[in-house]
Order: structure tokens, then sequence, then C-alpha cells
């Protein structure tokens, strides 16, 4: 059960980097050091396959 409740926060916080990153928000540079960062926190299993 975890390792699916970490996937979906996983995708969820990519989701609001992708809004972030179209409204201006963040640049592409810091939504690629984000993600890195969210891929620790969140340990999701398909991690390879999103990067």
């Amino acid at each position: 059960m975890k390792s699916e409740a970490n996937e979906v926060m996983y995708k969820m916080a990519e989701f609001l980097l992708k809004k972030m990153q179209e409204n201006g928000l963040i640049s592409a540079e810091e939504r690629e050091k984000i993600t890195v960062l969210n891929i620790e926190t969140f340990s999701p299993e398909l991690a390879k396959v999103y990067l």
C-alpha cells in the first residue's frame, strides 16, 4: 500500500511542477532539480521510467 501511495504523491507533485513551469513560476532547470528531489523523497517504483 505504501508504494502505491508514494507513486500517487510523486505523480501529483510532478503535475504541480508542470503547472508551475507552464505559468512561469519556475524554470525548466528548477523543475529538473525538484524532480530529482521528488524521486528521492517519494521513491516511486517506476523512477527509472520517469528519468
